[in-house]
């Protein structure tokens, strides 16, 4: 059967665009009203309180022109939408619930009422759970603001979105395309990647789009690859051996068998013919073997003692030295001991002749 899904149609014309999004009128439902009431509520802190009080007739406004009915509890701290009998719009509910969301999370309310156009989506990113330690958190958090807010500003222009940071959730407001890459940024920012680089990224994109011949080209030779610097830390073991190790290893033949089992102790005792010895011989040999080892441990403990009275060996050089001075330490004293005898001999002498001389 030939195909007709390739058939001209003469309705689909060239000037149509086909991705616009017509709004949503009462003659687009000509059902009526919806047969059964859907609601949604949820809660917002205490510190909202004033604040929603003060804008709940802004948001009641709004949501009224879609036929929306909203209540805010106050004692409850609760805000809940619902749909009335003028309700139309099929999704008017759930953008009423995004808009009770937005609020709970902080987003001003002239904002927030933004919600409810139809090329307008809302997503809240849940980032907290992406990080275990909460310094760390709190740490790549800061690297969505930037200093001074200057990394949110500059991914507010480039995605065309809204962007708050508020406590461990990031809201998003805007087209589809930018939700997307917001919450590709906040991912991988939790994940330790910095905005800066997507930035980066977005903006070639940006420059790329102006042109139309590369309309239909593919853009990856123009983006940035950002390669991770940080090295491994693991720590690697200590290598006994080095390379004579990994050589027999590489020597070695692979094998399908397992390697032999260890040899017990009572194998090893069998082998050796101790496992069929006596009690009393066994216990003798035990004896024996322990004494040998005590004498062993002795001998080397005495070895150890005399070892401290060794004189430790002296260079040739100082004995040389000490010789040399040993004799003209004797050369000195056979001198004094020359001149000690010559004045004895004089002292004699005088003697001698004093005594003549007295005998004359």
């Amino acid at each position: 059967m030939p195909s007709t899904h390739k058939k001209d149609k003469p309705w689909d014309t060239e000037d149509i665009d086909k991705w616009k999004i017509d709004p949503f009128t009462p003659a687009d439902n000509p059902s009526g009203p919806f047969r059964e009431e859907s609601s949604f509520a949820t809660l917002f802190p205490k510190y909202r309180e004033v604040y929603l009080r003060e804008a709940w007739p802004l948001i009641t406004r709004a949501l009224e022109r879609h036929g929306i009915g909203c209540t805010l509890d106050l004692v409850e701290g609760s805000m809940t939408v619902r749909t009335t009998r003028k309700t139309y719009d099929p999704a008017a509910i759930l953008k009423a619930r995004d808009l009770i969301k937005l609020l709970a999370r902080s987003v001003p309310a002239p904002q927030a009422v933004r919600i409810l156009e139809d090329d307008v989506a809302a997503d809240i990113i849940k980032m907290r759970g992406l990080v275990r330690n909460k310094e760390r958190f709190v740490k790549r958090r800061q690297r969505i603001l930037g200093p001074g807010g200057s990394t949110l500003k500059a991914l507010q222009l480039l995605t065309q979105t809204y962007v708050l940071v508020q406590g461990n959730t990031v809201a998003v407001m805007g087209g589809y395309r930018g939700l997307k890459e917001v919450r590709r940024v906040v991912e991988d920012c939790m994940a330790n990647v910095h905005p800066i680089y997507h930035i980066k990224e977005l903006m070639i994109k940006r420059e790329l789009a102006k042109d139309p011949q590369l309309a239909g080209e593919s853009w990856e030779r123009f983006l940035p690859h950002f390669k991770k610097r940080t090295l491994s830390r693991r720590r690697k073991p200590f290598k006994v051996g080095g390379k004579e190790r990994e050589r027999e290893k590489e020597k070695k033949v692979y094998t399908p068998f397992p390697p032999p089992r260890e040899k017990s102790k009572v194998d090893l005792m069998i082998e050796s013919g101790e496992f069929f010895l006596r009690k009393e011989e066994r216990g003798r040999k035990e004896g024996e073997e322990r004494r040998e080892r005590q004498r062993v441990k002795v001998e080397e403990r005495r070895k150890g003692r005399e070892r401290e009275f060794v004189p430790p060996k002296e260079e040739e050089g100082e004995k040389r030295k000490k010789r040399k001075r040993a004799r003209e330490d004797g050369e000195e004293e056979s001198g004094e001991a020359k001149s000690k005898k010559k004045k004895k001999k004089k002292k004699k002498t005088k003697k001698i002749r004093a005594g003549k001389e007295d005998g004359d």
